[in-house]
């Protein structure tokens, strides 16, 4: 049991880090190829938190553990929203000031409706997982085209161009693609297997493995890169990330499970937990766009939010 949790953390460490240098990489070599530092961030960048997450799902799917790829996806979305976002605004209050994040909100409660319609059935289809994928692709299709039509002063942009590396040679950005490739899908498999094993040893269902353990683990990137953004007055960027992050977990991650397993999927999934991301992202939603006109997630917000994510682990265990 102990060798399981070492390696489940081993792997939870390298796969964080593993992505990490993969957009490094990607991002330096789209960069040194012509391509816009702005058209970067809003791709590469933005996909970049959700890459452990679907390298995770896939690995799962392709193990036969659809219930752990659809429990990372949704999980994931839950814990960003409730312990990340919560506990960042509990720190700094978020001030919502960015274009570009009113539009993507809608964009996610959207993607969040069809994904629970989706999973209402407690069947993910492949046909459904093509849907997911091709929004995806759809999305970032439209980020691109939104890179080059946004207004140049909104501070997303501004922070969002900032992420993306400098001065990297073309040899060294090839090399940290080539790691990331290599690291991402092996570390993914470390972690997986000693997660369900972890699951079997403790009488955790596959679903719930993927909500907790799994969910939080690859959102910790999320949650130290929120935090450093609220502390450098980046707000636009820490929220952006969730949003995106969310955004992509709903399509990329969600679509992995469908298009490589497509199975029945555990009743929890639809009756619980994807009514409680649901729930949480309009809320969201309703505190960023909230009656009084203020565009700010206040520290009260924020204590709202990690009061519920802590009530649910509490009922997902007890």
């Amino acid at each position: 049991m102990i060798t399981n949790l070492v390696i489940f953390f081993i792997g939870l460490l390298v796969l964080s880090w593993s992505a990490d240098r993969f957009v490094y990489g990607a991002s330096a070599l789209a960069k040194n190829i012509g391509v816009s530092p702005m058209l970067i961030g809003l791709t590469i960048v933005a996909m970049g938190s959700s890459a452990p997450e679907i390298v995770v799902s896939a690995t799962a799917s392709l193990a036969g553990k659809t219930d752990t790829a659809v429990g990372n996806a949704l999980g994931s979305n839950i814990t960003n929203i409730a312990l990340v976002l919560g506990f960042t605004a509990i720190i700094k209050p978020l001030l919502v000031s960015s274009t570009t994040l009113k539009r993507e909100l809608p964009v996610l409660l959207l993607i969040s409706l069809l994904a629970v319609y989706f999973i209402d059935d407690s069947y993910l289809s492949r046909i459904e997982g093509i849907v997911l994928i091709t929004l995806f692709v759809l999305v970032i299709a439209g980020m691109a085209l939104l890179s080059f039509k946004v207004d140049k002063g909104d501070p997303l942009i501004a922070e969002t161009e900032d992420e993306v590396p400098s001065g990297v040679s073309t040899q060294a950005a090839v090399f940290w693609v080539v790691v990331g490739l290599i690291l991402l899908p092996l570390s993914a498999n470390f972690l997986v297997d000693s997660a369900v094993f972890i699951a079997k040893y403790f009488g955790i269902s596959d679903l719930v493995i993927g909500l907790t353990i799994i969910a939080i683990g690859t959102s910790l990137p999320e949650l130290a890169a929120s935090i450093a953004g609220v502390l450098k007055g980046e707000d636009d960027l820490a929220l952006g990330n969730i949003i995106g992050s969310n955004i992509f977990n709903l399509l990329a991650v969600l679509a992995m499970p469908g298009l490589i397993m497509p199975s029945e999927i555990d009743g929890s999934a639809s009756s619980r937990d994807s009514m409680i991301m649901l729930g949480l992202t309009v809320l969201l939603f309703i505190f960023c766009f909230n009656i009084r006109g203020s565009r700010r997630i206040s520290r009260i917000e924020g204590s709202i939010f990690v009061i519920s994510f802590l009530a649910y682990q509490y009922f997902l265990f007890m």
